[in-house]
């Protein structure tokens, strides 16, 4: 399991233009299962993905994020090891 950390590195109004892509991006890597969750950071400073898959497929995939490759945004890609959820979240465990 892979938390990443999406942080923008420019104004939320440079982001904007960037939006429609990493959106369509997200959709493809739900339908492809390698993504589990996802969502803004509150405030409004980047966003959380939560993917699945190996390592070296998880990097590729995120440096192809619109965010990432249009320079709007770095991402902190942190493996871990789910062991324990509460009930309806065990396919977060590995």
């Amino acid at each position: 399991m892979f938390i990443v950390s999406l942080r923008y590195v420019v104004p939320v109004e440079q982001v904007e233009p960037h939006m429609e892509g990493h959106m369509a991006w997200l959709e493809d890597h739900y339908a492809s299962g390698m993504f589990m969750a996802s969502g803004r950071k509150v405030p409004r400073t980047g966003g959380i993905i939560l993917a699945r898959g190996e390592r070296e497929a998880v990097e590729a995939c995120i440096a192809q994020d619109p965010f990432v490759a249009n320079g709007v945004a770095e991402a902190e890609i942190i493996e871990c090891a789910i062991s324990r959820t509460t009930q309806g979240l065990d396919a977060l465990k590995e």
